[in-house]
């Protein structure tokens, strides 16, 4: 099993378990933050989405929260999921197009640390837009599993900063 920290998107369980992602393989941990200093960005365009997704990126002074989870193994790549004719992580999150896999240290909110692999933007973009669907997902899945309303008020602003024309519909998620 592979510990994997989801910062966008797939914090929502619901959404990171569907039939057309991970069909319930992926068992929630715990929820953390970054140990290094970084921010939750809107810079890499989905076309599935049709909107800009989710990135962290070095930001002095700040921590992104997400959440562990932990995937099978074989469910990481792309070769070992097809042999099982599964779908990969490698393959929902575009790893080689628009993302890469990294290792990162995440703090548990007992102070626990924690090695585990993310996704991070290969060539991240300015002047994408998010949309209000994609960050829903990321608001209701903080908020499924207890991020503090501090956070999430942050990433609704790092949206809202990100598309000033989905504000109203943001601040009411």
């Amino acid at each position: 099993m592979a510990l994997v920290f989801q910062y966008g998107s797939n914090c929502s369980e619901s959404q990171f378990n569907s039939q057309d992602r991970l069909c319930g393989n992926a068992k929630f941990v715990t929820i953390a933050e970054t140990v290094d200093d970084c921010q939750l960005a809107f810079d890499v365009w989905s076309t599935g989405r049709g909107c800009a997704a989710s990135d962290i990126v070095a930001s002095p002074g700040n921590k992104v929260w997400g959440v562990v989870y932990d995937v099978p193994d074989f469910l990481l790549a792309r070769d070992t999921a097809a042999q099982r004719k599964k779908k990969s992580l490698d393959a929902i999150e575009g790893e080689g197009t628009n993302y890469a896999r990294h290792p990162i240290t995440v703090k548990c909110a007992n102070g626990e640390l924690l090695a585990a692999t993310t996704y991070r933007v290969i060539h991240p973009r300015a002047g994408l837009r998010t949309n209000v669907e994609y960050v829903g997902y990321i608001v209701r899945g903080l908020r499924e599993h207890g991020v503090a309303a501090e956070y999430i008020a942050k990433v609704k602003a790092i949206a809202i900063a990100n598309n000033p024309t989905i504000a109203a519909a943001v601040n009411a998620l």
